[in-house]
């Protein structure tokens, strides 16, 4: 599944066919409502996604072909943890993780963490 049609991140989660990967998004979801306080969370481009109420998406993940895909659209956020970043496989603005039982749930709390700290945008927004 690349990109769904699904209109909630529950149905999202249905789709996923793989129980690994399944467990890595859920955990995932965890993680971004935990730390994403007054964050909505919604469906856009076709994955699961956080957005601050009225605002484009800074967090979303997803499940790809290959890989479990978590994108962080701040780039003020991905600056700040560039020396972190340096060794995870990162197209643009997305993390992927390809064997579950590496992902580094810890890196990923701390992006949420910095997301969350502060305003910022996504690309395109202009604020």
């Amino acid at each position: 599944m690349v990109s769904s049609s699904a209109a909630a991140v529950d149905a999202y989660l249905e789709e996923v066919a793989d129980p690994d990967r399944l467990t890595a998004l859920v955990r995932i979801r965890e993680l971004c409502r935990l730390e994403l306080t007054g964050y909505e969370e919604v469906m856009a481009y076709g994955m699961p996604a956080y957005r601050r109420p009225g605002a484009e998406p800074e967090i979303a993940f997803a499940v790809q072909r290959q890989y479990v895909s978590f994108h962080l659209m701040r780039p003020d956020v991905r600056e700040a943890f560039d020396a972190r970043l340096a060794g995870q496989d990162m197209g643009g603005g997305c993390l992927r993780f390809r064997r579950m039982e590496r992902i580094d749930f810890g890196l990923v709390r701390d992006l949420l963490r910095a997301t969350a700290a502060a305003p910022g945008a996504a690309p395109g927004t202009g604020r």
